[in-house]
């Protein structure tokens, strides 16, 4: 019963890595990279229960951290890269006083 949960896990990580590829956009394409980092969480899970080696558990919990922090770093390199350089940094107090306010 779980070779073909593992079986099925590995058809839907090759889905992913299809879509990945073949995303349209940025996002698609990290959603589907942090769709096949959560099924190798599941795979190496079942994997650890199949062969009888429950230290497999603390490995899976391990790289679901990592992919869960490596998808939340990638999104915001881009989007931060995407957007304009102005908005990026922080505004710097104008000197001038404000259009329709007289200095007193």
């Amino acid at each position: 019963m779980f070779a073909v949960a593992a079986a099925a896990v590995v058809a839907a990580m090759i889905l992913a890595l299809v879509r990945a590829f073949a995303g349209p956009s940025l996002y698609d394409r990290v959603l589907a990279g942090n769709s096949f980092g959560t099924k190798t969480v599941l795979l190496i899970g079942l994997m650890g229960f199949l062969t009888g080696r429950p230290d497999f558990l603390d490995i899976a919990i391990l790289y679901a951290l990592i992919n869960f922090a490596a998808t939340v770093a990638i999104l915001r390199f881009f989007s931060y890269r995407g957007g304009d350089e102005e908005e990026m940094q922080d505004p710097e107090p104008s000197a001038e006083p404000a259009a329709g306010k007289e200095a007193s």
